[in-house]
C-alpha cells in the first residue's frame, strides 16, 4: 500500500507511522512512504525505513503498482487515474456533495472507503478517525482561546487580591466538546455546557461541567444514531434566548456543533455576539462547514466589537505528532480488519463497511451521500460521546 506526502496547504499529518508501519507489516502488509510524507509530524525517512517501509520519491510514485492507497484528503484526480482496477483508497474523502471524485473512482472501478462515514458502532470504535481528530480539536481550541483571552482562566489569589476564574460556554456535548471542557477545566476555568440533549449531563458533570437544561418544551429534540435530530421553532426560539443570556456572562465560547452532510447550525447570531463583553473570545469548530457563530472566517482571527472570534478550521492538523499517531492506528485498525490471505476481504454487509464503502465494482454504494450539500440545520447536532459505546 502507498502512504503519500499530503498536498493540502497546512496539512501536516500523515495517514501511517513507524509503529503502524511495523503493526502492518506483521499483518502481512507492506507499506511504500514516499519521502518527506512524516516530516512535518516528527517522523523521519530513517525511522520509516527501520520500521520496514519501502522510501519512494514523490516523482516516482507507484500509483499503478500498488493494492491501495492510504491518506488523510483524496489524491489529485491524475493519480487516481492512475491506479489499477481493483485497488483501494482508504481516507477521509470528504464524500459530501463530492460527485467529481466519485465518478472519477467509479470509472477507475476504484475501491473507496469514506472514513467520515464509518459507522457509530461499538465494533468500529477503534477505527474512528472523527473521533480522534475531534478530541485534538477540542483540546487545541480551548489553548488557543486561553492565549486570546484578556483575563486568566484560573482562579488566582496573589497579594493585589483575588482574580476570579473566567467563564467557559461549550456548545455541544459530543467528543470535542467534552475534551474541551476537559481542557478548560484542568486550566481552571468554570465550565458551562449547552446541549439539547439531557442525557448527556452526566458526562459533562463528570468532567467537572455544568450543564445547562435545555428549554421545557413539550417537544424536545431526540438522538438518532448518535445525533440529535432537528428540532421544533418553538424550542429553537426558547435555546436562542438562553444562549444569548449564557453567552452575555461567557469570557471564552467553544462551539463544536456540526451536522453531516449539510452546512453547520447557526448558534450564535449577530444580535447574542453583541451582548458578549469585548474583550471575550469565540472559537468556531465548525466554520469550514459554515460555521456555528455569525462572522468567522475559515483560517482567521476577527475583531467584532471587541469580541475576538477565531475560525479553527484546521486544528488537529496543528497538532500533527499525535493526530497522526491516534489517525494512523485508526487506520491500522480498519486495515487488519479489510485484509485477507486472498486479497481486500471487502463485503458490503459487513456492519463495520456498511455505511463507509463508498465506491465498489464502478459503482457508488452511497448515492444518498453524494449530493449537493444539503441546507443548513437549526439545531445542535452532537459529536458520539467518547466515554460510552455510543
Amino acid at each position: 500500500m502507498l502512504v503519500p506526502r499530503e498536498r493540502v496547504s497546512g496539512e501536516r499529518r500523515v495517514a501511517a507511522t513507524p509503529e503502524t508501519v511495523r503493526r502492518l507489516r506483521g499483518r502481512g502488509v507492506q507499506l511504500k512512504i514516499e519521502t518527506g510524507a512524516g516530516t512535518e509530524a516528527g517522523y523521519g525517512d530513517g525511522e520509516y525505513a527501520e520500521a520496514g517501509a519501502d522510501l519512494v520519491s514523490g516523482d516516482a510514485l507507484p500509483w499503478d503498482g500498488v493494492d491501495g492507497v492510504l491518506c488523510l484528503h483524496p489524491p489529485a484526480q491524475e493519480a487516481l487515474q492512475r491506479l489499477r482496477p481493483g485497488s483501494l483508497l482508504i481516507g477521509m474523502l470528504s464524500p459530501y456533495g463530492a460527485q467529481t471524485l466519485v465518478e472519477t473512482l467509479c470509472q477507475g472501478n476504484i475501491q473507496s472507503i469514506a472514513l467520515e462515514l464509518l459507522p457509530r458502532i461499538s465494533r468500529a470504535q477503534s477505527m474512528d478517525v472523527l473521533s480522534s481528530q475531534a478530541n485534538i480539536a477540542g483540546y487545541k481550541a480551548v489553548l488557543l482561546a486561553a492565549a486570546a483571552l484578556d483575563r486568566y482562566v484560573p482562579m488566582l489569589m496573589t497579594a493585589a487580591g483575588t482574580i476570579q476564574p473566567a467563564r467557559v460556554l461549550v456548545l455541544g456535548a459530543g467528543v470535542a466538546g467534552l475534551q474541551a471542557v476537559a481542557t478548560a477545566r484542568r486550566l481552571g476555568g468554570v465550565v458551562y455546557v449547552s446541549d439539547v440533549r439531557p442525557a448527556v449531563k452526566e458526562q459533562v458533570e463528570s468532567l467537572g461541567g455544568r450543564f445547562i437544561d435545555p428549554p421545557e418544551i413539550a417537544e424536545r429534540p431526540a438522538e438518532v444514531g448518535g445525533y440529535a435530530r432537528q428540532a421544533s421553532e418553538e424550542f429553537l426560539a426558547a435555546q436562542r434566548r438562553q444562549l444569548a443570556e449564557q453567552l452575555a456572562l461567557a469570557d471564552i465560547a467553544i462551539c463544536t456543533a456540526q451536522v453531516p452532510g449539510r452546512t453547520a447550525p447557526r448558534l450564535i447570531s449577530e444580535d447574542m455576539l453583541d451582548g458578549m463583553r469585548p474583550g471575550a473570545v469565540v472559537v468556531d469548530l465548525a466554520v469550514a462547514q459554515g460555521g456555528n457563530c455569525a462572522c468567522t472566517v475559515p483560517g482567521r482571527t476577527v475583531e467584532r466589537r471587541g469580541v475576538q472570534l477565531i475560525g479553527a478550521d484546521a486544528l488537529p492538523a496543528s497538532v500533527p505528532n499525535h493526530a497522526s499517531a491516534l489517525y494512523a492506528r485508526n487506520i491500522a485498525a480498519l486495515v487488519e480488519h479489510l485484509v485477507a490471505e486472498e486479497g481486500w476481504k471487502l463485503d458490503p454487509a459487513d456492519p463495520i463497511l456498511e455505511g463507509c464503502l463508498l465506491t465498489q465494482a464502478g459503482a457508488c454504494l452511497r448515492a444518498d451521500v453524494v449530493q449537493p450539500a444539503a441546507p443548513a440545520a437549526t439545531t445542535p447536532i452532537a459529536q458520539p460521546n467518547p466515554t460510552t459505546n455510543r
